[in-house]
């Protein structure tokens, strides 16, 4: 039985969604008490998650009030989720986030509203499993019309599943849940996307709860040729204090308490496929696994403005939330994020970007085994990185 009255947990937020009228997709593994919930009409996107059914944590960031107000936004309705897929660039001449002519600044920045407001189609749905498509056009800020179909499935991974991809046994006392998702753009249009009409991205945001002592950490590949500055991005509203990001053998510690807002990224020269967040409240390990090709690509820049070089934009990506000039602030939360490179597209093709998602509970010693074996880092060097 779904449980209401606890706030915070999945159970809770199920009701939340039956209440509100809105549809919802459960995704459960048969074996376990891991469960994820989706809305198709939020772009099928992964609203949260949890390792304890009903009475467990629920780990995705919702926003309870503006999906209560029933008010929506003629620029960007802020549901909240812990996975929803969007498109970049989000600034440059090919954004597909201004129009033509206009400057690029807040009052002229509007999502569209096929990756906004509007209901992916349901094409397949189980127990474990459910796939979501969407056809549409958009015109970017060069002027260029964009057939584009997106196909989006998203899979619950069992522990076998987890542990093949994580290339490690998982101890028995730990919980977890896992899933995958799966995000195909296609060009659906009669002329291909190039570097004079502008390319396509595949856009993952992930959106958590902050912790006092959250800490994200990117590990990122650097060489005497490749320097620190040239791989992390700290600057996108400022750079960043030194007391909220380090950079260390590698990997980068970046704050996320949900008190300063702040962005980095990580270059596709130093980009490496697995990444993560720590909760030492409440021992939550989380990790973010993203696909990236073999051979270095190119990536789209979605600096708003003016820019020289449309086609170096960064990889990875995380953002701390906080109060903006006014006091006023969204969430609090915290943002994971993984791009697919430049779509090029000829008509009729396509590009696949793929994210795993793990949320891992249990004792710092054992969530430690997987933190050292995926970064080789423990989890008590990721709790004592702002210490």
């Amino acid at each position: 039985m779904t449980n209401a009255g606890n706030i915070g947990t999945y159970g809770s937020d199920v009701v939340f969604f039956a209440k509100n009228k809105i549809k919802t997709i459960e995704l459960k593994d048969l074996n376990s008490k891991a469960c994820v919930l989706l809305v198709p009409g939020y772009q099928g996107r992964v609203m949260t998650s949890t390792v304890g059914g009903s009475e467990g944590a629920s780990f995705g960031w919702i926003n309870y009030k503006f999906i209560e107000s029933s008010r929506p936004s003629r620029q960007f309705n802020p549901y909240g989720g812990e996975e929803r897929i969007w498109l970049g660039p989000e600034g440059g001449p090919f954004s597909i986030y201004f129009k033509k002519g206009d400057e690029q600044v807040f009052s002229n920045w509007v999502v569209p509203e096929e990756i906004d407001t509007q209901p992916f189609e349901v094409l397949a749905q189980s127990s474990d499993k459910v796939s979501f498509a969407k056809d549409f056009m958009l015109t970017n800020a060069s002027g260029t019309k964009l057939g584009i179909g997106i196909e989006r499935t998203v899979k619950l991974l069992t522990i076998k599943d987890a542990e093949l991809a994580l290339g490690m046994d998982m101890d028995n006392s730990l919980s977890f849940v896992a899933y995958e998702s799966e995000n195909i753009l296609i060009n659906k249009g009669k002329s291909a996307w190039t570097e004079q009409s502008g390319a396509l991205s595949v856009w993952m945001l992930a959106m958590f709860n902050p912790s006092p002592g959250g800490v994200v950490f990117i590990p990122f590949r650097k060489s005497d040729e490749t320097r620190s500055e040239k791989v992390v991005n700290d600057d996108y509203f400022g750079k960043v204090p030194s007391d909220r990001l380090i950079l260390k053998d590698g990997i980068l510690f970046f704050k996320t308490d949900g008190k300063y807002r702040s962005k980095i990224g990580i270059s596709p020269e130093g980009a490496l496929p697995y990444c993560g967040s720590y909760d030492p409240d409440k021992k939550v390990l989380t990790l973010l696994w993203h696909s990236s090709p073999e051979t270095p690509s190119r990536y789209v820049n979605s600096k708003w403005g003016d820019q020289t070089s449309p086609f170096t934009g960064d990889v990875v990506n995380s953002y701390n939330d906080g109060p903006v000039a006014d006091g006023s602030i969204m969430g609090p939360f915290y943002e994971i994020e993984s791009s697919s490179p430049a779509a090029f597209l000829s008509p009729g093709s396509r590009i696949e970007h793929t994210q795993r998602i793990f949320h891992i509970t249990g004792s710092k010693d054992k969530l430690s085994l997987i933190t050292e074996h995926l970064f080789h880092l423990s989890i008590s060097e990721i709790e004592a990185a702002f210490k």
